[in-house]
Parts: structure tokens; C-alpha cells; sequence
């Protein structure tokens, strides 16, 4: 978290997305003029559990780097207005949700080549999160960021419900999208790392077919 920055050193261009306490915006650092994505929580409503999962959030994408993932740029906190911003790479491009409705409506199916090099992102990408032991919980195409389109270049993103993994405290919380939640999750059972290898199955499944598995 930096102390010394503030949204004072944003021009906010314009809305991007909503959430229930938060709102991401499209921003222009006016130091170097380059476009991010920021995001702005408002911890003034939140439950402690909510304000406990903001946070990390933004600490686990400070935490990870890899190409395959959002890039983080900075967060700071305005203890005036009780908010959180994270600033963070700009998806110019949307996410893979969006290329899977568009292609599914005009029935254009992904190359074996294509499938292949999107495979290849997403499963680099995890395996960067895995590496600093946090399970994404929540591996879903709406979390498969575009920041490229002509090379196609796919980072996954929103951590919101990520858990740092304890191997000796097995996490059995319902949590994620119901889509491609993993048997363990859905029996409420202790689950670990490889439940986001079924979510990426479940992924993976509805690149090829432009269509979920259940």
C-alpha cells in the first residue's frame, strides 16, 4: 500500500465495471500518461469478512508476477473517505466471457492452435498463483482478462475470493462460481490447490465448446 499516492494523480476517463461496494474505472496516470484499470472499494458498508477479502485482493496481485496475470501498479488508501484503491494493467480488449458469447451467437469454434495458445496462458498463469500457495477459487472466462486481441494475450484477474492455502487447515468453503465449482467445494469437503485445476477444466471445456459442461 503506498502512502505517498493518492487519486489526485489519476484523470478518471470513465466507468468500467460495478460492483456491490466497488466501481473500476478507466484512468490515466498524469505522470506518465498511461492507462490503467482502478479500482475503487468503499469499506464504509462492508462486513469485516468483505473488507478482510478486499485487501487481499489487492495484496495477492502485488504479491504475483507473472504475464499471465493482471499486473499490479499500486494501491493506496483515502482514510478520509474510507476507500480502497487498487490500480492495476488495463484489459483494453475485455475478457474471454465476451469472445465466448460473441463466437457461440455467430458459431465460430477456436483453431486447435488457438485453443492450445489460450490453454497455455491460462494454465501459466495458475501455475504462477499455485506457486505463492493461493488458490484463485473463482477461475471463470469473466476472470480471463484480453489486453491484446491480435496476439491474443490472456492474464487471469479478480482475486476477490482467493485464499492463501494451509495445508494444515484444508479450506472447505462454498465459494466461486457454481459453473465450475469442483465436487470437494459443492460436498463442502476440504479442498486444496487442485480444485482450481477442475475449475480450469470446466474453463477449458467452454472455450472449445462456447458452451459450460453442467
Amino acid at each position: 500500500m503506498q502512502n505517498n499516492s493518492s487519486i489526485d494523480n489519476y484523470e478518471i476517463i470513465k466507468e468500467i465495471g460495478k460492483g456491490s461496494f466497488s466501481n473500476v474505472f478507466l484512468a490515466k496516470k498524469k505522470s506518465d500518461q498511461k492507462e490503467y484499470a482502478l479500482k475503487k472499494v468503499n469499506l464504509s458498508n462492508m462486513s469485516n469478512k468483505e473488507r478482510e477479502n478486499a485487501l487481499k485482493e489487492f495484496n495477492f496481485l502485488a504479491e504475483i508476477k507473472d504475464n499471465n496475470v493482471i499486473g499490479y501498479e499500486e494501491s493506496f488508501y483515502d482514510n478520509n473517505m474510507n476507500i480502497l484503491y487498487l490500480v492495476m494493467e488495463y484489459a483494453s480488449y475485455g475478457d474471454l466471457n465476451k469472445v465466448i458469447a460473441n463466437n457461440n451467437k455467430l458459431k465460430i469454434y477456436f483453431t486447435e492452435t488457438e485453443l492450445l495458445n489460450i490453454y497455455l496462458q491460462i494454465a501459466s498463469g495458475l501455475k504462477a498463483i499455485h506457486a505463492k500457495q493461493i488458490i484463485h477459487r473463482d477461475l471463470k472466462s469473466a476472470n480471463i482478462f484480453i489486453t491484446q486481441k491480435n496476439e491474443l494475450v490472456l492474464k487471469i484477474g479478480d482475486f476477490n475470493v482467493s485464499k492463501k492455502i494451509d495445508y494444515f487447515n484444508l479450506k472447505n468453503t462454498q465459494t466461486g462460481t457454481p459453473y465450475y465449482a469442483s465436487p470437494e467445494i459443492w460436498e463442502n469437503k476440504p479442498y486444496d490447490l487442485k480444485s482450481d485445476i477442475w475449475y480450469l477444466g470446466c474453463l477449458f471445456y467452454e472455450i472449445a465448446s462456447l458452451t459450460t459442461p453442467f
